[in-house]
């Protein structure tokens, strides 16, 4: 096991909740008309990106006017103003970390583990939510950095992680993945990366089948978790945990 690589909304942080009020917002603003609650909003995340979400939804509320001329340009201004009540909602830790993840990412830094991020959402909405719990120089903490600016084609696609997989200069098998969500589950699995996954209210009846474990959080001493597959375990998923779970993936494919 030689990095540990992140997706962003809902593992990082859960996001999901200030993404659809960012969205509503932005909606209010330029006067679409439009309403997503989180019923709505809990199917459209099957919908991989900002952009192409909107587009879906489009499609579906008004079809005829969703092939205009100048939907493109449409949907790059509200995801644009959208981005901005993202921003205004996470900043200044207005969205704190999932439990577990600032303290494995300082451990696996300081045990010479790469740590990298592979994710569809904007650079703009990584700067928002991590500059807070790791500083404006938070980029520096991760060996690779792949988001929507880097990566076309969006999970469940592989391409993010072949994309990170190869900056890292590493095989998928060499690396555990972080996800929360079916789309995500699948493109770690595409790119042959073992995989934890950590749910969110969002994704919790999504499809996990393949996953190495499937937990609440990753766990902090003042909050426990409970997973399989460890004796005796701390409560919180430690590095010693990661690498006997990776151990048995990779041996179970050989």
């Amino acid at each position: 096991m030689q990095a540990l690589i992140f997706d962003v909304d809902g593992t990082l942080a859960d996001t999901e909740t200030a993404h659809l009020q960012a969205f509503n917002a932005a909606f209010a603003e330029v006067g679409l008309g439009w309403y997503w609650d989180e019923a709505l909003y809990t199917r459209l995340l099957k919908v991989t990106g900002g952009k192409e979400r909107l587009m879906h939804y489009w499609h579906v509320a008004d079809l005829e006017e969703a092939d205009g001329t100048k939907v493109k340009e449409i949907i790059d201004a509200v995801h644009a103003i959208k981005t901005r009540h993202y921003a205004e909602r996470v900043r200044d830790g207005g969205l704190p970390l999932r439990p577990g993840i600032a303290r494995l990412i300082d451990e696996a830094n300081a045990a010479g583990i790469r740590v990298a991020i592979a994710t569809t959402t904007t650079s703009a909405n990584l700067d928002a939510l991590l500059q807070t719990p790791f500083g404006t120089s938070w980029r520096n903490r991760f060996a690779a950095i792949c988001d929507a600016s880097t990566t076309r084609v969006k999970k469940p696609a592989p391409d993010v992680y072949f994309d990170v997989l190869r900056r890292l200069g590493l095989q998928g098998t060499q690396c555990i993945a972080f996800e929360d969500s079916e789309n995500g589950l699948s493109a770690a699995r595409a790119a042959g990366v073992p995989t934890v996954v950590t749910p969110t209210a969002y994704t919790l009846r999504d499809c996990f089948d393949g996953a190495l474990t499937v937990l609440p959080h990753l766990g902090e001493p003042h909050a426990p978790v409970s997973y399989a597959g460890v004796d005796e375990p701390p409560g919180w998923v430690d590095l010693a945990a990661l690498r006997r779970w990776h151990w048995q993936a990779v041996s179970e494919v050989v």
